[in-house]
């Protein structure tokens, strides 16, 4: 709500402000047709409280099973934390999800239907934002995953308002897609760990904003999207390395897969815009 309500108050500042140079032409054929736009801002991690590893311990593609000592204990009692491990110790705390810039390229078309807009828009970019969660074992030892968007792509609906031209508000929403770079980290030198490294992910994107013209062929615009993308082909496989059988990965079937409980890679961007109409 507070990023709805900001974007509002922004929207509301944007479409003043250039009025002034709406007053001496023709507004009627504003949002109708072609245009490229470069956009960039931020991308904000959301709170991923809760997330933990996932364990199959006797691969047989059911996630959920506990890694357990030789004398029975659970090998990850120290627990999980959202970030990424600092030190082999909980207590040490974790490093905070990372926010970064995003930048994009975007092609669209609009179709104005008196004061009503109706448009598609394509995009292609990167965001510097990267997720991670980490987990101890009583070892001690840490083993954190993180992901990123090497680059990113959506295709969207758009559905606007504007009030007799010059400025355009307006909800958007469609498909989203990723490919991540996975990556994988542990203090653990005893076993061996060997991963997938990149990975598809799939899901949507959705938001609203607000668009000015403020010249015959140029706009300037803000927006807040919501993208949530869904990734479950991230797997780390444990192996022996030099670990003895008795080691906790090894005792059920002679290796662990592990994988993040979450498949969801969630981000609110921030983001503005500069548009070249055709």
């Amino acid at each position: 709500m507070k990023n709805l309500s900001l974007l509002a108050a922004l929207a509301a500042g944007a479409a003043a402000m250039p009025a002034m140079a709406q007053d001496d032409r023709d507004t009627s054929q504003d949002f109708d047709g072609p245009y490229v736009s470069i956009v960039g801002g931020a991308t904000l991690q959301g709170s991923d409280r809760g997330e933990t590893l996932v364990f199959d311990t006797d691969r047989d593609g059911t996630y959920g099973d506990q890694v357990t000592t030789s004398g029975g204990a659970n090998a990850f009692s120290p627990g999980f934390c959202n970030g990424a491990a600092t030190t082999s110790t909980p207590g040490a705390g974790c490093k905070n999800d990372k926010d970064g810039p995003e930048y994009f390229g975007r092609l669209g078309y609009d179709k104005r239907m008196g004061n009503f807009v109706l448009g598609a828009v394509v995009e292609a970019g990167r965001s510097e934002a990267r997720d991670s969660v980490s987990g101890f074992s009583t070892t001690p030892a840490r083993y954190t995953m993180s992901r990123e968007a090497d680059w990113q792509a959506g295709a969207r609906l758009r559905a606007g308002y504007t009030p007799g031209g010059g400025a355009l508000f307006y909800v958007t929403g469609g498909g989203a897609y990723a490919k991540l770079d996975n990556r994988f980290t542990t203090s653990n030198t005893a076993n061996s760990f060997a991963d997938n490294g990149r990975t598809n992910a799939w899901g949507y994107s959705a938001g609203g904003g607000a668009e000015v013209m403020v010249t015959k062929n140029i706009a300037v615009g803000l927006e807040y999207l919501y993208t949530d993308l869904k990734d479950k082909d991230y797997v780390v496989n444990v192996g022996a390395g030099t670990a003895p059988p008795t080691n906790p990965f090894l005792l059920d079937g002679g290796g662990t897969d592990i994988q993040r409980s979450s498949a969801h890679f969630r981000t609110h961007s921030v983001r503005g815009s500069l548009s070249f109409r055709f």
